[in-house]
Protein backbone atom coordinates (compact mmCIF):
# COMPACT_ATOMS: atom_id res chain seq x y z
CA UNK A 1 0.00 0.00 0.00
CA UNK A 2 0.97 3.39 -0.79
CA UNK A 3 0.77 4.98 2.32
CA UNK A 4 -0.27 9.19 2.54
CA UNK A 5 -1.02 11.64 5.39
CA UNK A 6 -3.32 14.50 4.56
CA UNK A 7 -3.99 17.84 6.16
CA UNK A 8 -7.21 18.84 4.31
CA UNK A 9 -6.94 22.86 5.72
CA UNK A 10 -9.26 25.70 5.27
CA UNK A 11 -6.88 27.17 3.29
CA UNK A 12 -3.85 24.82 2.46
CA UNK A 13 -3.88 21.43 1.57
CA UNK A 14 -0.73 19.58 2.70
CA UNK A 15 -0.01 15.80 2.10
CA UNK A 16 2.97 13.88 3.12
CA UNK A 17 3.93 10.79 1.32
CA UNK A 18 5.70 7.78 3.32
CA UNK A 19 9.49 7.57 1.73
CA UNK A 20 9.32 11.43 0.31
CA UNK A 21 8.19 13.61 3.03
CA UNK A 22 6.14 16.20 2.02
CA UNK A 23 5.28 16.10 -1.54
CA UNK A 24 2.38 18.89 -1.67
CA UNK A 25 1.23 22.10 0.22
CA UNK A 26 -1.70 24.06 -2.10
CA UNK A 27 -4.19 26.27 -1.81
CA UNK A 28 -7.97 24.55 -0.95
CA UNK A 29 -9.59 25.99 -3.38
CA UNK A 30 -10.60 26.20 -7.30
CA UNK A 31 -12.16 28.38 -9.71
CA UNK A 32 -15.82 27.59 -10.70
CA UNK A 33 -17.86 28.94 -13.59
CA UNK A 34 -21.14 30.08 -11.68
CA UNK A 35 -23.69 28.46 -14.80
CA UNK A 36 -22.55 25.58 -15.85
CA UNK A 37 -20.13 24.40 -12.90
CA UNK A 38 -17.29 23.86 -14.91
CA UNK A 39 -14.20 23.43 -12.64
CA UNK A 40 -11.57 26.20 -14.16
CA UNK A 41 -8.64 26.02 -12.33
CA UNK A 42 -7.32 24.30 -8.94
CA UNK A 43 -4.64 24.72 -6.01
CA UNK A 44 -2.43 27.43 -6.34
CA UNK A 45 -3.93 28.33 -9.73
CA UNK A 46 -7.44 29.08 -9.02
CA UNK A 47 -6.25 31.48 -5.62
CA UNK A 48 -4.13 33.56 -7.96
CA UNK A 49 -7.54 34.60 -9.23
CA UNK A 50 -9.22 35.55 -5.81
CA UNK A 51 -10.68 38.84 -6.60
CA UNK A 52 -9.89 39.19 -10.03
CA UNK A 53 -12.43 36.89 -12.10
CA UNK A 54 -15.10 38.24 -14.57
CA UNK A 55 -18.86 37.44 -13.14
CA UNK A 56 -19.25 34.07 -14.38
CA UNK A 57 -16.30 32.77 -12.25
CA UNK A 58 -15.93 32.60 -8.72
CA UNK A 59 -13.18 30.74 -6.49
CA UNK A 60 -14.62 28.38 -3.97
CA UNK A 61 -13.66 27.14 -0.61
CA UNK A 62 -14.85 23.79 -0.41
CA UNK A 63 -13.41 23.11 3.33
CA UNK A 64 -14.83 25.82 5.77
CA UNK A 65 -13.73 26.29 9.23
CA UNK A 66 -12.29 22.70 9.82
CA UNK A 67 -15.67 21.26 7.50
CA UNK A 68 -16.86 19.87 4.08
CA UNK A 69 -18.24 22.84 2.78
CA UNK A 70 -19.15 20.79 -0.56
CA UNK A 71 -18.58 17.41 -0.98
CA UNK A 72 -18.39 17.42 -5.25
CA UNK A 73 -15.60 20.41 -5.12
CA UNK A 74 -14.17 18.87 -2.01
CA UNK A 75 -12.98 15.68 -3.97
CA UNK A 76 -12.53 16.75 -7.11
CA UNK A 77 -9.90 19.03 -5.26
CA UNK A 78 -8.33 16.30 -3.05
CA UNK A 79 -8.61 13.77 -6.48
CA UNK A 80 -6.87 16.36 -8.47
CA UNK A 81 -4.11 17.29 -6.13
CA UNK A 82 -3.62 13.05 -5.45
CA UNK A 83 -3.21 12.52 -9.30
CA UNK A 84 -0.52 15.67 -9.14
CA UNK A 85 1.70 13.19 -6.76
CA UNK A 86 0.73 9.76 -7.81
CA UNK A 87 0.14 10.22 -11.49
CA UNK A 88 -2.20 6.55 -11.70
CA UNK A 89 -4.81 4.60 -9.89
CA UNK A 90 -5.31 4.95 -6.20
CA UNK A 91 -6.74 1.69 -5.33
CA UNK A 92 -3.42 1.00 -3.35
CA UNK A 93 -3.65 4.60 -1.52
CA UNK A 94 -3.92 4.34 2.75
CA UNK A 95 -4.84 7.75 3.87
CA UNK A 96 -4.70 9.29 6.99
CA UNK A 97 -6.51 12.48 7.54
CA UNK A 98 -6.31 15.01 10.05
CA UNK A 99 -9.64 16.15 11.88
CA UNK A 100 -10.81 18.79 14.41
CA UNK A 101 -11.21 17.75 18.04
CA UNK A 102 -13.91 16.73 18.69
CA UNK A 103 -15.36 16.84 15.02
CA UNK A 104 -19.18 15.09 15.24
CA UNK A 105 -19.34 11.90 13.66
CA UNK A 106 -21.84 13.43 10.84
CA UNK A 107 -19.03 15.51 9.86
CA UNK A 108 -16.17 13.00 9.85
CA UNK A 109 -18.59 10.91 7.10
CA UNK A 110 -18.42 13.89 5.02
CA UNK A 111 -14.67 13.86 4.99
CA UNK A 112 -15.12 9.91 4.54
CA UNK A 113 -17.10 10.37 1.28
CA UNK A 114 -14.83 12.90 0.11
CA UNK A 115 -11.71 10.40 0.18
CA UNK A 116 -13.56 7.50 -1.18
CA UNK A 117 -14.81 9.85 -3.67
CA UNK A 118 -11.57 10.78 -4.78
CA UNK A 119 -10.11 7.42 -4.97
CA UNK A 120 -8.53 5.99 -2.14
CA UNK A 121 -9.10 2.96 -0.66
CA UNK A 122 -8.43 3.24 2.62
CA UNK A 123 -8.96 6.17 4.98
CA UNK A 124 -7.98 6.48 8.86
CA UNK A 125 -8.57 9.49 10.94
CA UNK A 126 -7.09 11.04 13.57
CA UNK A 127 -7.47 14.39 15.55
CA UNK A 128 -5.25 17.49 14.67
CA UNK A 129 -3.56 17.84 18.46
CA UNK A 130 -2.22 14.57 18.68
CA UNK A 131 -0.57 15.13 14.47
CA UNK A 132 0.51 18.46 15.90
CA UNK A 133 2.45 16.89 19.01
CA UNK A 134 4.02 14.22 16.95
CA UNK A 135 4.98 16.13 14.07
CA UNK A 136 7.02 18.44 16.90
CA UNK A 137 8.57 15.00 17.98
CA UNK A 138 6.87 15.16 21.43
CA UNK A 139 6.74 12.17 23.12
CA UNK A 140 3.22 10.11 23.90
CA UNK A 141 2.52 8.20 26.59
CA UNK A 142 -0.09 7.18 29.12
CA UNK A 143 1.22 8.83 31.58
CA UNK A 144 2.62 11.83 30.27
CA UNK A 145 -0.19 14.68 29.52
CA UNK A 146 0.52 17.11 26.33
CA UNK A 147 -1.29 20.28 25.98
CA UNK A 148 -1.31 22.16 22.26
CA UNK A 149 -2.76 24.40 20.78
CA UNK A 150 -3.07 24.62 16.78
CA UNK A 151 -4.52 27.06 14.88
CA UNK A 152 -5.16 27.48 11.53
CA UNK A 153 -6.82 29.37 9.06
CA UNK A 154 -10.18 28.29 9.73
CA UNK A 155 -10.01 26.87 12.71
CA UNK A 156 -8.42 26.22 16.14
CA UNK A 157 -7.72 22.82 18.04
CA UNK A 158 -7.20 23.22 21.69
CA UNK A 159 -6.60 19.44 23.52
CA UNK A 160 -5.03 18.21 26.56
CA UNK A 161 -4.01 14.53 26.18
CA UNK A 162 -2.16 11.50 26.25
CA UNK A 163 -1.67 8.39 24.56
CA UNK A 164 -4.63 7.20 26.02
CA UNK A 165 -6.92 9.91 24.41
CA UNK A 166 -8.39 12.96 25.16
CA UNK A 167 -8.89 14.56 28.31
CA UNK A 168 -10.56 17.82 27.36
CA UNK A 169 -10.05 19.02 24.21
CA UNK A 170 -12.22 21.88 21.41
CA UNK A 171 -12.38 22.75 18.15
CA UNK A 172 -13.42 26.64 17.74
CA UNK A 173 -14.23 27.93 14.45
CA UNK A 174 -11.70 30.87 14.97
CA UNK A 175 -8.23 31.46 13.09
CA UNK A 176 -6.42 33.28 10.04
CA UNK A 177 -9.42 34.29 8.18
CA UNK A 178 -11.20 35.38 10.70
CA UNK A 179 -8.12 38.24 11.33
CA UNK A 180 -8.13 38.31 7.27
CA UNK A 181 -11.54 39.78 7.43
CA UNK A 182 -11.29 42.00 10.58
CA UNK A 183 -8.01 43.40 8.79
CA UNK A 184 -10.09 44.53 5.52
CA UNK A 185 -12.29 46.33 7.78
CA UNK A 186 -10.09 48.07 10.09
CA UNK A 187 -7.49 49.61 7.17
CA UNK A 188 -11.09 50.73 5.40
CA UNK A 189 -11.87 52.34 8.83
CA UNK A 190 -8.16 53.87 9.07
CA UNK A 191 -7.23 54.18 5.88
CA UNK A 192 -10.59 54.85 3.69
CA UNK A 193 -8.83 52.44 1.79
CA UNK A 194 -10.57 48.89 0.35
CA UNK A 195 -7.77 45.98 0.33
CA UNK A 196 -8.97 42.42 -1.09
CA UNK A 197 -8.69 39.34 0.64
CA UNK A 198 -5.36 38.36 -0.79
CA UNK A 199 -3.42 42.28 0.29
CA UNK A 200 -5.05 41.03 3.72
CA UNK A 201 -3.58 37.96 3.90
CA UNK A 202 -0.09 39.49 2.97
CA UNK A 203 -0.35 41.93 5.38
CA UNK A 204 -0.94 39.68 8.39
CA UNK A 205 1.72 37.49 7.31
CA UNK A 206 4.25 40.19 6.78
CA UNK A 207 3.61 42.79 9.43
CA UNK A 208 1.30 41.22 12.03
CA UNK A 209 2.87 41.02 15.08
CA UNK A 210 1.78 40.41 19.15
CA UNK A 211 5.12 42.25 19.38
CA UNK A 212 4.85 45.22 21.86
CA UNK A 213 5.46 48.01 19.84
CA UNK A 214 7.03 46.14 16.92
CA UNK A 215 7.36 49.05 13.97
CA UNK A 216 7.28 46.62 10.88
CA UNK A 217 5.75 48.55 7.71
CA UNK A 218 4.12 47.29 4.38
CA UNK A 219 3.10 49.46 1.21
CA UNK A 220 -0.73 48.56 0.35
CA UNK A 221 -2.65 48.99 -2.68
CA UNK A 222 -6.11 49.54 -2.62
CA UNK A 223 -8.94 51.39 -3.98
CA UNK A 224 -10.13 55.26 -2.03
CA UNK A 225 -13.89 54.65 -0.96
CA UNK A 226 -13.88 58.34 -1.23
CA UNK A 227 -12.48 58.93 -4.83
CA UNK A 228 -12.80 55.58 -6.32
CA UNK A 229 -9.11 55.90 -7.43
CA UNK A 230 -6.20 53.22 -6.87
CA UNK A 231 -4.40 54.74 -3.61
CA UNK A 232 -1.18 53.05 -1.66
CA UNK A 233 -0.78 53.91 1.87
CA UNK A 234 1.86 52.70 4.35
CA UNK A 235 0.30 49.99 6.90
CA UNK A 236 2.50 49.36 10.24
CA UNK A 237 2.36 46.19 12.64
CA UNK A 238 0.50 48.26 15.19
CA UNK A 239 -2.04 49.39 12.65
CA UNK A 240 -3.23 45.33 12.21
CA UNK A 241 -2.41 44.56 16.02
CA UNK A 242 -5.84 44.84 16.98
CA UNK A 243 -7.55 42.59 14.61
CA UNK A 244 -5.10 39.55 15.29
CA UNK A 245 -4.74 40.03 19.19
CA UNK A 246 -8.63 39.70 19.52
CA UNK A 247 -8.60 36.68 17.54
CA UNK A 248 -5.55 35.34 19.66
CA UNK A 249 -7.39 36.42 23.12
CA UNK A 250 -10.08 34.11 22.14
CA UNK A 251 -8.71 31.25 21.52
CA UNK A 252 -6.73 31.59 24.93
CA UNK A 253 -10.31 32.11 26.75
CA UNK A 254 -10.95 28.45 25.80
CA UNK A 255 -7.56 27.35 26.24
CA UNK A 256 -7.74 28.68 29.55
CA UNK A 257 -11.08 27.13 30.04
CA UNK A 258 -10.13 23.50 29.41
CA UNK A 259 -7.00 24.33 31.86
CA UNK A 260 -9.27 24.85 34.81
CA UNK A 261 -11.20 21.56 33.98
CA UNK A 262 -8.20 19.10 34.33
CA UNK A 263 -7.40 16.82 37.20
CA UNK A 264 -4.77 18.19 39.81
CA UNK A 265 -2.49 15.61 38.39
CA UNK A 266 -2.39 16.51 34.53
CA UNK A 267 -2.42 19.81 35.33
CA UNK A 268 0.99 19.56 37.17
CA UNK A 269 2.43 17.70 34.17
CA UNK A 270 1.18 20.27 31.70
CA UNK A 271 2.47 23.23 34.27
CA UNK A 272 6.01 21.60 33.93
CA UNK A 273 5.57 20.68 30.39
CA UNK A 274 4.21 23.52 28.47
CA UNK A 275 2.49 24.07 25.62
CA UNK A 276 3.62 23.04 22.28
CA UNK A 277 1.76 25.05 19.62
CA UNK A 278 1.38 24.80 15.91
CA UNK A 279 -0.34 26.31 12.66
CA UNK A 280 -0.03 28.86 10.29
CA UNK A 281 -1.57 31.10 12.60
CA UNK A 282 1.28 30.65 14.84
CA UNK A 283 4.21 32.11 12.42
CA UNK A 284 3.32 35.33 13.36
CA UNK A 285 5.84 37.57 15.59
CA UNK A 286 5.97 37.23 18.92
CA UNK A 287 2.88 34.43 19.31
CA UNK A 288 5.16 31.78 21.38
CA UNK A 289 6.09 34.47 24.12
CA UNK A 290 2.38 36.44 24.34
CA UNK A 291 0.54 32.87 25.05
CA UNK A 292 3.12 32.23 27.88
CA UNK A 293 2.96 35.21 29.05
CA UNK A 294 -1.27 34.97 28.99
CA UNK A 295 -1.26 31.27 29.79
CA UNK A 296 1.41 31.25 32.95
CA UNK A 297 3.11 28.27 30.77
CA UNK A 298 5.75 27.94 28.95
CA UNK A 299 5.49 27.91 25.02
CA UNK A 300 6.56 25.87 22.59
CA UNK A 301 6.74 26.77 18.92
CA UNK A 302 6.63 24.04 16.39
CA UNK A 303 9.92 24.01 14.00
CA UNK A 304 7.71 24.81 11.13
CA UNK A 305 4.45 25.64 13.01
CA UNK A 306 2.21 25.21 9.31
CA UNK A 307 3.76 21.72 8.40
CA UNK A 308 3.31 20.36 12.00
CA UNK A 309 -0.21 18.67 11.62
CA UNK A 310 1.23 16.49 8.25
CA UNK A 311 4.37 15.88 9.79
CA UNK A 312 2.70 14.46 12.68
CA UNK A 313 0.52 12.13 10.23
CA UNK A 314 3.51 11.12 8.56
CA UNK A 315 4.84 9.80 11.49
CA UNK A 316 1.57 8.41 12.23
CA UNK A 317 1.07 6.27 9.33
CA UNK A 318 4.45 5.01 9.26
CA UNK A 319 4.14 3.67 12.64
CA UNK A 320 0.82 1.00 12.88
CA UNK A 321 1.21 0.92 17.13
CA UNK A 322 1.36 4.56 17.65
CA UNK A 323 -1.73 4.77 15.07
CA UNK A 324 -4.09 2.11 16.37
CA UNK A 325 -3.80 3.99 19.53
CA UNK A 326 -4.92 7.69 18.65
CA UNK A 327 -7.20 7.09 15.62
CA UNK A 328 -10.65 8.26 15.77
CA UNK A 329 -13.03 5.19 15.60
Amino acid sequence: MLKLAIDFGTSVTKIYKIGSGIVLAEATCLAVDKESGEIRAYGNDAKRLLGKTAEQTTVRFPVYEGEIASEPLASALLEYFLQKIIKGSLSRVEALIGIPCGLKAESREKYYRVANAAGIARVTFVEVPFLSALGQDVPLSESNPVFAIDIGAGCASIAAFSLDGIIAGISMNVGGNNMDIHIIDHVAEQFNLKIGSLTSEKLKNTVGSLIEYDNQSMVVNGRDFTEGKPRSVSVSSSDVAFPIKVYVDKILEYAELILKKLPAEVSAAICKNGVYLSGGVCMLAGISEYIAEKLQIEAHLAAEPQMAVVLGGGRAIGNPAVLRRIQTL
